[in-house]
């Protein structure tokens, strides 16, 4: 929970609202001004507007670069102009902090179109590697639907190429979802200049391509899965496009990374949008030596025609369509964006194509300031699975995929941002949060119930850990399942599902394998929240955990039902460790009582994310959650006249078991 981001720079819609249509059109490489243009449908950049307040660099950010030279002057208040040439991952203090921790989790291989999710998190600079301060952040939670999330930005008043936010990462790998960074070069129009796409596929002495291995080293040292490449600035040849080509192979060569390429440059090297798979662009995706770009980001304004044909072109080169991305761009409108769903789906119930979703945070970005996590969400809901208007949900037409949870495995319903943050059922921060990295993996399907009248969502006013819970409303007295999880039952073994939940006169069962288990009281966890548990018999088939709620005396109304904490466990299950080696890596006074710090552990096994508390004399504050053995502490207060500040660092295991807390000290 770090510093707070400022609000997302205006789109090139905005900045240019008063540049006239013919002007806009004339300043578009490969766009002819006319009485009546049509404006580029090219990838938008996002250009910082607003300085970041920010003049220094020690809380860590998001990192970004540009492949060599930065522009001409000097950057804006709180921009670093750094060249990729010059990085070197040992000499970067911030690398700690950026470094993802949770490795790629698999699951189901897809068998139809699947959707690559293009997200400004944030603008590029200013980019908060741990969290910030605020709940109004894009938690998005359905990972179950996304084949790969792209984490886009850069501008050439920043940087041009962007790594991932170890948050971001974190989120994304706990649900089987690879994440690749962005190298953006912008039309000339926005800043781009054509000398910057030559030093990206410059050679070496030896035939190499040097910024093609720095990439490769980013992606490995921070510990994400690729590159979507957006080559945009005109003017260049065809000895470029084939740099750019022999760039591509190389970089995939270097490290087992993901690479999307973007359909803008063609084989003569200047800019063409296709939006298609032709002989214009096809060498980008495949050569007479095979694949080059692992998949392909069609531009906007395709067509039933072009994607049928793209298809079969695939398929021709022994190629899987679903490699495909048809671009849509929710931007401006989001779920009521005109979309031609049947040229997607109309012949095949599978598809044609894969879907590529331009800035789907629309559901975030175009929130009414006083709106909340619970009207976030709403529109999430609609937008991925319920539908609303001629939007049908992205859920009707894309398979749900999700890893099967298998002991020791809990959840919280923690869907990285709150208006609080409590632990085991006491509120330790009234403030507003968010840090995808301490996400819980969520159900993948939202919702599936049978049976009576319950709605279920998130409640973010009654957090048992973390956030949020989930809460069950309208509960009657004739029995309703609510849907959960896979669940991978490995070996004989029994295992013990446990619910910490509060809700009067609503009784529950679980369900596994067509089997339904009785869940007995287990006591108090804390204040209203009760424990209760089932054992599920060695032998029991694998199936969806799901539970069965009823009430004895539901009222008008229904009954209303918090589910705090679901945990699977095996016997033998144990905490991890504490936390070893804590320190203060560096701190900083911000004010007569209070100061920042960047503070460093060795990770604990069997840790999913540590929980970082002030042991205040008056009383435990929260300083706040990460997945990553490093955490930069926005504010640090001192009490009274404390001499010094006792810092207690607790590993939190997967099924929620908690360690012995590692203290260090901070003098006053």
């Amino acid at each position: 929970m770090t510093p707070r981001h400022r609000p997302f720079p205006p789109s090139r819609r905005a900045v240019l609202a008063g540049v006239p249509a013919a002007a806009l059109a004339a300043a578009v490489p490969g766009r002819a001004a006319s009485a009546a243009p049509v404006p580029t449908r090219a990838i938008e950049p996002t250009r910082a507007i607003e300085p970041t307040g920010r003049t220094d660099a020690f809380g860590p950010h998001a990192a970004y670069w540009f492949p060599e030279s930065v522009p001409d002057g000097e950057p804006d208040p709180g921009v670093v102009w750094r060249s990729l040439l010059d990085y070197v991952p040992e000499d970067d203090p911030d690398l700690p902090y950026n470094t993802a921790t949770v490795p790629l989790a698999d699951r189901p291989p897809s068998t139809g179109a699947r959707v690559q999710s293009l997200v400004s998190f944030a603008p590029t600079s200013g980019n908060p590697s741990q969290g910030a301060p605020d709940a109004s952040s894009y938690a998005f939670t359905d990972w179950a639907l996304v084949e790969e999330l792209v984490f886009w930005g850069g501008s050439s008043f920043e940087g041009l190429i962007l790594a991932p936010n170890a948050p971001v990462v974190d989120a994304a790998h706990r649900n089987g979802v690879p994440v690749l960074g962005t190298v953006f070069l912008p039309p000339a129009a926005y800043g781009g200049d054509l000398r910057w796409t030559r030093e990206l596929v410059q050679r070496d002495g030896t035939g190499g391509y040097p910024v093609a291995d720095k990439l490769a080293q980013v992606a490995t040292a921070y510990g994400f899965d690729g590159w979507f490449i957006n080559a945009e600035t005109g003017g260049g040849d065809r000895a470029l496009a084939e740099d750019m080509r022999g760039f591509l192979k190389h970089l995939r060569a270097a490290a087992p990374l993901r690479i999307t390429w973007y359909d803008s440059m063609t084989v003569d090297g200047g800019i063409d949008w296709r939006n298609r798979l032709d002989d214009r662009n096809e060498p980008f995706f495949h050569d007479a030596d095979g694949p080059v770009a692992h998949s392909m980001f069609l531009n906007f304004d395709w067509t039933a025609q072009g994607l049928a044909d793209s298809a079969e072109r695939a398929r021709g080169l022994g190629r899987d369509p679903y490699e495909l991305w048809a671009g849509v761009d929710l931007e401006a409108n989001g779920t009521g964006t005109r979309v031609d769903w049947d040229a997607l789906f109309g012949a095949a119930r599978e598809g044609t194509v894969s879907i590529g979703f331009y800035r789907p945070e629309w559901t975030h970005t175009s929130l009414p300031e006083d709106a909340g996590p619970e009207e976030f969400h709403r529109r999430e809901q609609r937008m991925w699975h319920t539908g609303e208007g001629d939007w049908p949900g992205v859920a009707a037409h894309v398979e749900g995929r999700a890893p099967a949870v298998a002991p020791p495995f809990a959840t919280a319903f923690n869907t990285g941002h709150g208006l609080r943050y409590a632990v085991e059922g006491s509120v330790l921060s009234e403030g507003e949060w968010s840090h995808l990295g301490v996400q819980d993996v969520l159900p993948p399907r939202r919702w599936t119930i049978r049976g009576g009248r319950a709605h279920v969502a998130f409640d973010f006013a009654e957090p048992y850990h973390g956030g949020s819970c989930l809460k069950v409303s309208g509960i009657g007295a004739e029995p309703t399942e609510v849907e959960f999880y896979p669940l991978a039952l490995a070996d004989a073994g029994p295992v013990t599902v446990e619910l910490v939940h509060r809700g009067a006169g609503v009784g529950a069962e679980v369900g596994v394998g067509g089997r339904w288990l009785a869940a007995r009281d287990a006591g108090e966890a804390r204040g209203d929240w009760r424990r209760t548990r089932a054992l599920v018999p060695a032998g029991t088939e694998p199936g969806t955990l799901t539970v069965r709620l009823s009430a004895d005396d539901p009222g008008d109304g229904g009954a209303v039902w918090r589910l705090g904490l679901l945990r699977v466990t095996k016997d033998g299950t144990a905490p991890p460790p504490p936390p070893s080696g804590a320190r203060v890596e560096d701190s900083r006074p911000t004010g007569e009582d209070t100061a920042e710090l960047r503070l460093r552990w060795n990770p604990a096994r069997g840790a999913r994310h540590y929980e970082l508390v002030d042991a205040a004399p008056d009383g435990p504050v929260l300083l706040g959650a990460t997945a990553t053995p490093a955490f930069h502490v926005r504010e640090l207060r001192r009490r009274g006249n404390e001499p010094h500040a006792r810092l207690e660092i607790t590993a939190v295991g997967h099924d929620y078991g908690r360690s012995a807390a590692a203290v260090l000290r901070h003098r006053w």
